[in-house]
This record gives C-alpha cells, sequence and structure tokens, in this order.
C-alpha cells in the first residue's frame, strides 16, 4: 500500500506537546519504554503516529520546513484553528479555500512544527 499510514512528530518538549496536541485533536499518547529516545505513540481517529525528543537543531523561524507537514481533515476549520491559537500554537498561512474542494490553513505548534488542517467544502472558493 502506498499511502500514508503513520507520521511522526519530533518536539523539544514533549510534554507541551502531548498537552497541545491532546487539547486540539483529543488524540491519545502512550509512552513507549525501552526505546533509545523519548517517543510516545499517537492514536486519531486515523493513522496512528508517534511523538518524539527532537533529536536534531529545527532552522531558523521563517526558514521553511525540513520535514514532511502533514494536514488533519477537521469538521470545523474555525473551532479547530481557535483551539490550535489558544493552545498556543501560530498561524503559519492564515485560512484559504481550495476551490470545490476544502478551507486550509496551516499553523506552527508550540514546538515549531508546521502542520495543516482542512475542512472539506466542496462549495469553497
Amino acid at each position: 500500500m502506498n499511502a500514508p499510514s503513520y507520521f511522526e512528530i519530533q518536539a523539544d518538549d514533549t510534554s507541551r506537546a502531548v498537552s497541545f496536541y491532546r487539547e486540539i485533536f483529543g488524540w491519545t499518547f502512550t509512552r513507549a519504554e525501552g526505546l533509545p529516545v523519548e517517543y510516545w505513540r499517537i492514536e486519531t481517529e486515523g493513522p496512528r503516529g508517534g511523538l518524539l525528543k527532537r533529536p536534531a537543531k529545527t532552522p531558523p523561524p521563517e526558514h521553511g520546513t525540513n520535514a514532511f507537514v502533514c494536514s488533519m481533515e477537521v469538521v470545523n476549520f474555525d473551532a479547530t484553528a481557535a483551539k490550535a491559537l489558544s493552545a498556543g500554537g501560530q498561524i503559519a498561512l492564515p485560512k484559504f479555500a481550495v476551490p470545490g474542494v476544502c478551507w486550509q490553513g496551516y499553523f506552527i505548534d508550540t514546538e515549531g512544527n508546521t502542520f495543516g488542517i482542512f475542512q472539506p467544502d466542496a462549495s469553497a472558493k
């Protein structure tokens, strides 16, 4: 199968990142023991993932990403965006229409990672 089925998020402060994503998306986190790095398993309503202690420095601010950016499908873009901002996230690219497909936007989490959210909407324009 050639489709994304697992994702990983890197964090400087793993407990802060766990709180951030738990609050926004309601994901469940379980600490994985016996690994050479601090690692948390993530259960979502879709693909599973992991959150790990960042092994290397991030690029400086405003230099783009050095990772594969994932977008989460949400029921209500505006409500989810508000949760992201109240949890300490920042807007990277404000909400915009992908005509006939969805509402999309990008955010920066508390660890400096970029992620997207989108709300399907065939009438978006």
